[in-house]
């Protein structure tokens, strides 16, 4: 997927592949999310809250112990 695309081709990619999106982006994703309510899954975090280690282990716990993510929206929480 080229870097540049836009929130809405990369959610609709991220689909077709059956993969869920990551971002820091919550105002679009969340307005996106409603809209293409059959999406992959979509996990969503404030961006200054975050260093890359805690993040890493935050999305690797979320994506192991949540249940299938079609159509659900996540928001990232440190344990």
């Amino acid at each position: 997927m080229p870097i540049d695309a836009d929130d809405e081709t990369q959610l609709l990619r991220a689909t077709a592949r059956n993969r869920c999106v990551f971002s820091f982006n919550i105002r679009d994703f969340i307005a996106l999310s409603a809209r293409h309510p059959q999406h992959a899954g979509v996990v969503l975090a404030a961006q200054r809250r975050w260093n890359l280690p805690d993040l890493i282990a935050a999305l690797d716990r979320l994506l192991s112990e949540a249940p299938a993510m079609r159509g659900r929206v996540e928001w990232l929480r440190r344990v």
